[in-house]
C-alpha cells in the first residue's frame, strides 16, 4: 500500500475572518518531498500553514477535503508531534522571560511556555532531551538565558529545538531567516541543510528564492490564493513566473544551487519581454 501524502487539499475554500483567502484550492505534498512555498505578502502562505496545522478549517462542502497524513480528523496535539513547526507567529507568543530550555520543553506539551500545570507534567527525561537538543544545535548556552536577552537568531534556534523534541519526520519552517542578519541567516540555513541531509523532510515557506537550500527541488508559487506555478526549481523559478507572481521585473542568477533574484533593468524592456506571447 502506498503511503498517504503529507498534505492533500482538495477543492477547499478557506476564510480568515471575513476574507476568503483560498477558493476551491487544491494542493498535494508527499511525504519525504522537500518543497518551498514562495509568494508575496497576502498570497496565502500563512493561511496555508494554519490549515496544515489545524488552526483553521475549510468551509464544509461536498467534494472538499483537507487530509494530513491521510486523515481528515486529528487530535491537534498528536498532529503537532508529527509535524515540527517553526514560525514568527509562534515566536512572538512567548513571554520574554521564558528561557531557552522553557521554549524547547514546551514542545512536549504543544504549549506556549511551561508554567502552571504544564510544568508539573515535564519529566526528567524530557528535560535531559531538551538540553541535549539545544547542545546539538550549538545553543547549549541559551538554556538559562531569557528570550528578552537573546538575538532573533538565538530565539529562532530555540524554536527549532522545540520543533525537534518529538523527532518529527517533517519540519515546516515559516520564513525562517526573517529578521536575521547575514551571519545568523547563513547559520540557520546551514542547520536546515544538515537536518535535511539527516533525513528530515523540509517544507519551507519564504519570500525570496535566495532562502531556498539547493536540497529543495520542488517550488510552489502563490499569489492571491492561487498557484501560479508548481514544479521543479529550474522550471518554476524563471523571470517570467516571478514577474507574474510578484508583479516586478526580475533577473535570476544561479550560484552553487541557490537561485537569487535581483531587479531587472528599469527601462520597461524586461517587463515587455516577460509578457506572454
Amino acid at each position: 500500500m502506498s503511503e498517504a501524502p503529507l498534505v492533500e487539499i482538495r477543492d477547499a475554500t478557506i476564510f480568515r475572518g471575513d476574507t476568503c483567502v483560498f477558493d476551491r484550492f487544491s494542493l498535494t505534498i508527499f511525504q519525504r518531498e522537500p518543497v518551498a512555498i514562495l509568494g508575496p505578502n497576502g498570497s496565502g502562505k500563512t493561511t496555508l500553514l494554519k490549515l496544515i496545522n489545524r488552526e483553521i478549517y475549510p468551509v464544509q462542502r461536498e467534494g472538499s477535503s483537507v487530509r494530513i497524513l491521510g486523515r481528515d480528523q486529528w487530535n491537534v496535539w498528536d498532529l503537532r508531534s508529527r509535524l515540527g513547526i517553526v514560525s514568527h507567529d509562534l515566536q512572538v507568543r512567548y513571554d520574554d522571560r521564558a528561557t531557552g530550555l522553557d521554549v524547547v520543553l514546551s514542545g512536549f506539551q504543544s504549549s506556549i511556555g511551561v508554567h502552571g500545570a504544564v510544568a508539573g507534567r515535564i519529566t526528567a527525561e524530557q528535560r535531559a532531551r531538551a538540553s541535549s537538543i539545544l547542545e546539538n544545535l550549538g545553543a547549549g548556552e541559551l538554556s538559562r538565558k531569557q528570550l528578552a536577552s537573546m538575538s532573533t537568531g538565538q530565539q529562532r534556534r530555540c524554536l527549532l529545538g522545540r520543533a525537534l523534541v518529538h523527532d518529527p519526520d517533517t519540519l515546516i519552517l515559516d520564513e525562517p531567516t526573517a529578521g536575521l542578519d547575514l551571519a545568523a541567516a547563513f547559520d540557520y540555513l546551514e542547520r536546515i541543510r544538515r537536518l535535511s541531509a539527516a533525513g528530515k523532510n523540509i517544507v519551507l515557506v519564504c519570500h525570496s528564492p535566495g532562502e531556498i537550500p539547493p536540497q529543495i527541488k520542488r517550488i510552489v508559487l502563490l499569489r492571491a490564493g492561487c498557484i501560479m506555478a508548481d514544479g521543479t526549481k529550474d522550471r518554476v523559478l524563471t523571470e517570467h513566473n516571478l514577474y507574474q507572481t510578484y508583479g516586478v521585473g526580475v533577473r535570476i542568477a544561479v550560484v552553487d544551487g541557490y537561485y537569487f533574484a535581483y531587479p531587472a533593468v528599469p527601462d520597461g524592456r524586461t517587463e515587455a519581454r516577460l509578457q506572454p506571447d
